[in-house]
Formats: C-alpha cells, structure tokens, sequence
C-alpha cells in the first residue's frame, strides 16, 4: 500500500512539473501558401503584429509550413 501512495505521489509531482506548451502553439492550415501572394500577405501582416519568421519548409506531407515566433510563442501556418 505504501509503495502505491509513492508511485501516486511521484506521478503527480511530475504532472505538475511538466511544462507544456500546447497553448503556445496556433496551427493554420486553412492559407494556400503556394500562392506567392498569400505568402507576401502573411509575411507582411505578421512582421507588422511583431511576429518573426523562424523557418519554412516541406514537411513529410509535402505540405509547406512556417513557423512564425513573438516572444515565447508560436504560430505555425501550412497547406492543406
């Protein structure tokens, strides 16, 4: 009994110690951005909020994405 109410103990106190950063992160995927245009917009909209291009690439999918930072956040945008 006792070994269980440690193992319970030690899993909550790695539960709260965990920092998750789930509400960090903002997935677009409805944008085209294999239209230069789109890209330009979101470039410009974004640089004009504070936001800085970090990285753009291919994922697995073939899908184009970037990833746009402020501060300790993200915003990730990419093709359906």
């Amino acid at each position: 009994m006792m070994k269980k109410l440690q193992l319970l103990f030690v899993t909550m106190m790695l539960l709260l110690s965990i920092d998750m950063k789930a509400d960090d992160v903002i997935v677009n995927s409805n944008l085209n951005l294999y239209n230069p245009d789109v890209r330009k917009c979101l470039l410009e909209a974004s640089e004009k909020e504070g936001w800085e291009l970090k990285s753009v690439y291919l994922n697995a999918n073939d899908e184009l994405v970037m990833i746009f930072d402020k501060d300790k956040n993200s915003r990730i945008y990419k093709t359906k």
